[in-house]
């Protein structure tokens, strides 16, 4: 038994499986016991990607994150929610996260294969050892005080939960920023509303803040715009690519997020930007290192879960 999302089309796959605290994982887990697994996950992968454009690796690595944060790396977020008990994916928090579709169709082509076999919390190409559970447990209001908003403040995440902020506070798994991008619900008090001194936080590149304000205009909510919440690039210059852009826009206060930002105005992750500004080559290899250690989250034993025959519901 192993991890269904172990493989990737050219960087990313489905979710991240690493290196457990407690756990012990191993490389090549399901090699014996299913085969045929990475093939399928790595299909069903690359035809989402060509399929349907509003799929990305952004938008599963995003998905990866918003589950190990909570409850660990053991699927959570994938679990629908039930008559009286919503689930993490109902949170505000989790607004956005997207690839539950390609999860499932991947699930699927899986358990025909190999029944029950395949975990539903797994990984992206790098050298990802196997060998996590399932939880069978989702709150929706776990998500919140787990997941840091657009606000969000090192120190303060820090001090709110010092194992878990690790990864996201040194900055390197924000790197995916480079290929993301963000609603304008969530940076939009940045630029019309920002707190009773200012109404644009005074700490943006005023010519960045501008053109914020044209792709996000402010206006009444009427039933036109109501449900519009364009999405803006965090990194306009170069969207698809993973590089280091997304650490010079910050030293040039072009963070999109406020939780982007902080890392050049904190003191305590300044020097890692500069690091990265001034030696891109080695992003990659801090990446995957950031992203492997961030799967290390809370890594569940059989004991503690089980293999879902279907990725929505405990079985």
């Amino acid at each position: 038994m192993a991890n269904l999302f172990t493989y990737s089309v050219f960087f990313f796959a489905i979710l991240l499986n690493s290196p457990a605290l407690s756990v012990p994982l191993k490389l090549d887990f399901y090699q014996k016991s299913c085969p045929s697994a990475e093939a399928i996950v790595k299909s069903t992968v690359t035809k989402a990607f060509v399929n349907d454009s509003g799929i990305s690796a952004a938008f599963l690595i995003r998905l990866h994150f918003h589950d190990c944060f909570v409850r660990g790396c053991d699927a959570s977020i994938l679990l629908d929610s039930k008559p009286g008990k919503k689930a993490e994916k109902e949170s505000t928090g989790n607004q956005g996260v997207q690839g539950f579709e390609v999860i499932d169709e991947a699930k699927a082509k899986i358990e025909a294969q190999c029944p029950q076999t395949v975990s539903c919390a797994g990984g992206i190409h790098y050298d990802v050892p196997g060998g996590r559970f399932d939880g069978r447990v989702s709150l929706k209001n776990e998500v919140i005080k787990n997941i840091p908003d657009p606000f969000f403040n090192v120190t303060i995440g820090k001090q709110l939960c010092p194992k878990r902020v690790v990864t996201r506070g040194n900055g390197h798994t924000l790197w995916a920023h480079s290929i993301d991008g963000s609603h304008c619900s969530f940076f939009s008090k940045r630029l019309y509303s920002f707190n009773a001194t200012y109404a644009q936080d005074p700490s943006m590149n005023p010519a960045y803040a501008k053109f914020l304000k044209s792709q996000c205009p402010k206006g009444p909510k009427t039933s036109k715009n109501i449900m519009r919440d364009p999405l803006v690039h965090f990194d306009t210059s170069t969207p698809t690519r993973l590089d280091n852009n997304y650490y010079k826009n910050l030293k040039s206060y072009k963070g999109l997020l406020a939780t982007d930002q902080v890392l050049w105005t904190s003191s305590l992750t300044r020097n890692m930007v500069k690091k990265n500004v001034k030696h891109p080559s080695s992003w990659a290899s801090k990446f995957a290192a950031a992203m492997v250690h961030m799967g290390s989250i809370d890594v569940l034993s059989e004991k503690q879960g089980e293999i879902r025959k279907n990725c929505r519901m405990v079985n």
